[in-house]
């Protein structure tokens, strides 16, 4: 199989990532489409990455392009990945949930890959021990991807999903063996709502929440693209709630509805008199 990748290969692949997302490989980046790609193309019997671009015009194209977007996105995540930011997220809920009882506090993990995030958080809040599975605040994940979303909603992961940063008291706990994989428990699959989501384009979610998780997502976006989903997102936050950006991610220059919240440092506050810029 010759698997070089041409200029004219790699801006097709591009542009359909970014027409179907939003999201924009950097040239420093280009390496990463052979390297998402090559399993397709053995799985193809396909030649060359001419042949893939071919075939995304065949009898087959939209099924095919699916297949090509999902294994160009990055869908990088682990459990308890950046442990802190998880039990800062906990405390907010737990704090929020304290001064309105009456009140479900909803929580969105936006662009959640594969599920890992939202989960980390559920375990987190039933091993602090004010929370029962049944009490769970009201949790919604979502992902472009509907292979992603599908991979989520099943709870399952392999060996070496669960080895990164689970401890294992944890995976003991909420766990239990499905074959060579791990299953999460159903007390923490049942307080978690999958669907597929388009950040940049899609209809948005239903009512306001407390608190929105997107992290590591703005960075695959050109700036303009950033802009319109952090104003995107402000809408669907309520007054005061909280928004959780990746460590390299920002506002700053990008919306001004957001502001750094002084009670749990490196997560943003929605400010109560936001202004929109683009049209609802």
């Amino acid at each position: 199989m010759t698997a070089s990748l041409s200029p004219a290969a790699t801006q097709v692949l591009t542009s359909l990532l970014e027409s179907r997302t939003g999201q924009q490989i950097e040239p420093t980046r280009v390496w990463r489409i052979g390297t998402a790609l090559k399993p397709l193309l053995r799985e193809l019997g396909l030649d060359g990455f001419d042949q893939l671009v071919a075939a995304l015009v065949g009898p087959n194209a939209a099924s095919l392009a699916d297949r090509v977007v999902d294994a160009l996105l990055n869908q990088e995540t682990s459990f308890f990945r950046d442990a802190l930011v998880i039990e800062s997220v906990a405390t907010a809920i737990e704090q929020l949930d304290t001064a309105e009882p009456l009140r479900r506090v909803r929580v969105w993990s936006a662009g959640c890959s594969t599920g890992q995030e939202i989960y980390s958080l559920a375990m987190t809040l039933l091993d602090r021990g004010n929370f029962r599975s049944a009490s769970l605040p009201d949790m919604l994940a979502s992902d472009v991807s509907a292979a992603t979303v599908a991979r989520a909603r099943s709870g399952q992961f392999s060996q070496f999903e669960v080895q990164r940063g689970l401890p294992v008291r944890t995976l003991m706990r909420w766990f239990e063996p499905a074959g060579e994989t791990w299953r999460i428990r159903q007390e923490i699959t049942r307080a978690v709502k999958f669907r597929q989501h388009d950040l940049v384009d899609g209809p948005m979610p239903p009512g306001l929440f407390d608190i929105v998780m997107c992290r590591n997502v703005l960075l695959y976006f050109p700036q303009a693209v950033r802009e319109k989903v952090l104003d995107r997102l402000a809408r669907a936050i309520r007054p005061d709630g909280l928004l959780v950006l990746g460590a390299g991610e920002t506002v700053l220059g990008l919306s001004d509805a957001f502001a750094p919240c002084q009670r749990f440092r490196g997560l943003y506050r929605r400010q109560a008199d936001a202004r929109f810029t683009f049209a609802a």
